[in-house]
């Protein structure tokens, strides 16, 4: 069973006050914002969902807004913790990762999925024609994990096997981190690997059904074999050193965009999310722990 460490926080809406209207102490020291994605899909399929929300920022903020993809999530929390990206969206333990280096970044926006929850699952695929039953019949086999700093790709897993008394790189002939969750899908299709992590929603939204209909994969031919508890879902977190009249207006163009630019807010999640609502850190404190304790795993290897 799953800890309850990893269970869904609280992210309750919170109401914010309005933001001076005169901004242009801070557009004259930022005449251009990096709003910055990890590539939990391919760098085309990032790219055409997130541009129209850098658009939408760069005309409710009046500055300019740059959408950057990294080449891998660590690539993000770095940024974020060099100054040179000023927003941010990832997951749970990039944002956890980016707090325990100490970057001074701010989660103030939570996803919200179709049915009003804030959270989602790690999952484990096998093709849907393999014998496996449960993951203890892939010892000796390979394994698709998606990137160090993935929570429902790395960390909930490897939480989730220690303790299952698993140590992966003991029990699978092979580990193989994918970079994306996408390409973890297409590495077990193609026999890279015999099992792969990746995240889920519900029956209606998962990373494997935004493949198939993008005529990537075929939901059908996989089939999912563990399912961890409630992870809290992906925060967006700015600079913390930010000036506060910047901050509250990047949140309300966020929290906002599902009405003041629909087109836009549906691009990124198909429209089968809900708006953005506000969050904060307190959210995320079980996955910093999660994160940790990870950490401490890997340690103990070295």
């Amino acid at each position: 069973m799953f800890n309850r460490l990893i269970i869904l926080a609280a992210a309750a809406g919170l109401v914010f006050s309005a933001f001076p209207a005169s901004a242009q102490d801070w557009k004259a020291k930022y005449p251009e914002l990096v709003f910055a994605k990890v590539p939990d899909e391919n760098a085309s399929g990032t790219t055409n969902r997130w541009t129209p929300l850098a658009e939408y920022l760069s005309r409710e903020l009046g500055t300019k807004v740059t959408l950057r993809i990294a080449n891998d999530y660590a690539a993000v929390i770095e940024g974020q913790r060099a100054g040179n990206i000023h927003i941010a969206m990832y997951g749970p333990a990039s944002y956890a990762r980016a707090y325990i280096i100490g970057a001074k970044v701010e989660p103030f926006a939570i996803e919200v999925n179709g049915d009003g929850t804030k959270g989602y699952y790690s999952v484990l695929y096998v093709k849907s024609d393999s014998s496996y039953k449960d993951i203890k019949d892939l010892k000796g086999k390979n394994l698709c994990l998606v990137d160090p700093n993935s929570t429902s790709g790395n960390n909930v897993p490897r939480f989730a096997m220690d303790k299952m008394g698993i140590d992966p790189e003991k029990f699978f002939s092979k580990v193989v981190y994918s970079g994306s969750h996408e390409n973890a899908v297409i590495g077990l299709a193609q026999g890279t690997c015999d099992a792969a992590f990746n995240w889920w929603n519900d029956e209606k939204e998962s990373n494997l059904l935004r493949m198939e209909r993008k005529g990537m994969a075929k939901a059908a031919d996989f089939r999912i074999i563990l399912k961890s508890e409630q992870i809290v879902n992906s925060p967006m977190a700015y600079l913390g050193s930010l000036p506060a009249d910047l901050k509250a207006a990047i949140k309300k163009a966020v929290l906002e965009i599902a009405v003041k630019d629909k087109a836009a807010f549906d691009k990124i999640y198909e429209g089968k999310q809900l708006p953005f609502v506000e969050v904060d850190h307190k959210a995320y404190e079980a996955v910093i722990d999660l994160t940790k304790f990870v950490d401490g795993l890997r340690k103990q290897k070295s």
